[in-house]
């Protein structure tokens, strides 16, 4: 069975980009086994010396050379390097994986010298080094960027300015009005509703419309049970309600199914985890995984939703108030949307002030404020009974870093519950919402509540 040890030994001789990029934070202490120290000795000898990737041959014939070693130590490597084969790997999760490895053995060998230390087996070093020590090896990062240099990167800076962004987007215009085209990577987007309003609904409305458009989808939910995601996602994709998938006859739904499969090259995963069980640290373990066994990488990540996930920082019953508590998840949430270089879409509730509004702002984001500091686009979801019947929702900017929140800032668009989606309306619904693309911010609110009165979240 391959460890990761192994396997770094095998990029180390196939990866050249893999190797330059690893090689200055790998220390020969961090390999347990000898024969595993020495191979990585002469891999970065050879490259240092002559500036090129040692092949195995090469890498053979220089171990074999050696006048240090004992018959059956030069034998073990022999047979360590044969199988050092070419091993494709996902380049994000060879370079995650390497560096957590330096880091953990940088640790314990920080800690067993510091041990030492401490019981006076060190003659040079004394007690008051043990803190840098354990700092350094906490330290071990592969992040060697140190920072822009304002005159020095004039280029990069340029071509950064000009270079189109990578974005999501949105099957809604006015979604993609407002964020210019879509989600980046890297962000945290969040939509804000109450019970029963559309949260779900929206997140696997956009889960659909981007698996649709070729991307690979990871969807998490940890309200609902898996299949009743997937059946949510049926109803959309099959144009079916939700209430007849039932009674499709099996060769029919998998004719379906199987012509859904032809149109597009994305792949959707859902994964559900136990309410209030899982943090961002489960889900990079997920991301992992997924990249192991099913060579699956997402383009965009849905966490349904983000006030029922666990905290990394806090324990489930610590007593940490709700505001630190719901802040700390949006802030891991982000990290891990750093970390896996793609847009997370998630939702929150309204506060119960919020949820018999006949508005919503901000405050009345369900237990933290914290929560849309650190969001990039934040959204309310919003319903009535005249909306209702008219098959309509209203959604209102609530934080938008993409682009200027007073454009478009209230705006509706179409909904079918029964076939779990959302849609563009035609623009004479837009009157007295929208003023020539801007809020109608001047106008009475009276004439505002009038046309919406009686707001449910």
């Amino acid at each position: 069975m391959d460890t990761i040890e192994v396997t770094i030994l095998q990029n180390l001789l196939h990866n050249e980009d893999y190797s330059r990029k690893v090689i200055p934070f790998i220390e020969p202490d961090y390999f347990q086994e000898q024969g595993q120290k020495l191979v990585f000795e002469e891999v970065v000898q050879f490259i240092s010396k002559y500036d090129t990737q040692i092949t195995v041959e090469a890498l053979l014939i220089e171990v074999s050379n050696r006048k240090d070693l004992t018959e059956q130590l030069l034998k073990d490597v022999q047979i360590l390097v044969g199988n050092l084969e070419k091993s494709p790997q996902d380049e994000q999760w060879l370079l995650d994986s390497t560096e957590k490895w330096c880091r953990e053995r940088a640790i314990y060998l920080a800690l067993m010298e510091s041990i030492g230390i401490a019981d006076g087996q060190d003659d040079k070093k004394g007690r008051d080094a043990i803190p840098s020590i354990l700092s350094d090896a906490l330290a071990v990062s592969f992040d060697n960027n140190i920072g822009h240099d304002y005159f020095g990167n004039v280029d990069e800076r340029y071509e950064y300015y000009h270079k189109k962004e990578e974005k999501i987007p949105f099957d809604l215009e006015y979604f993609n009005k407002i964020t210019k085209g879509g989600v980046p990577n890297k962000t945290l987007n969040i939509a804000l509703a109450g019970t029963g309003v559309g949260k779900s609904l929206f997140m696997c409305h956009v889960a659909s419309s981007v698996l649709f458009q070729g991307k690979n989808v990871l969807y998490i939910t940890m309200e609902m049970a898996e299949e009743k995601i997937a059946e949510r996602i049926d109803a959309n994709l099959l144009n079916v309600n939700i209430q007849d998938i039932t009674d499709l006859p099996k060769l029919m739904f998998q004719g379906k199914i199987d012509n859904l499969m032809g149109k597009t090259q994305g792949q959707l995963i859902i994964k559900e985890y136990p309410t209030a069980s899982a943090h961002s640290g489960h889900f990079k373990a997920l991301l992992n995984e997924l990249a192991l066994k099913k060579s699956f990488k997402p383009d965009i990540i849905f966490i349904d939703y983000l006030n029922i996930c666990a905290s990394s920082r806090y324990r489930g019953n610590s007593t940490v108030n709700s505001y630190s508590y719901i802040k700390a998840i949006a802030e891991e949430l982000r990290g891990l949307a750093v970390e896996a270089n793609v847009p997370i879409i998630s939702a929150t509730q309204t506060t119960r002030s919020g949820f018999g509004s006949s508005d919503v702002d901000l405050t009345d984001t369900s237990e933290s404020f914290g929560l849309p500091a650190t969001a990039d686009f934040m959204f309310a979801l919003i319903s009535t009974e005249e909306l209702e019947g008219m098959n309509q929702i209203m959604v209102k900017q609530l934080k938008n870093r993409y682009n200027d929140p007073t454009m478009f800032k209230r705006f509706i668009v179409g909904i079918d519950r029964a076939k779990m989606r959302l849609y563009d309306v035609e623009q004479n619904a837009q009157e007295g919402v929208n003023d020539n693309g801007h809020d109608k911010e001047d106008t009475p609110e009276t004439k505002f509540k009038d046309k919406f009165g009686g707001f449910t979240f």
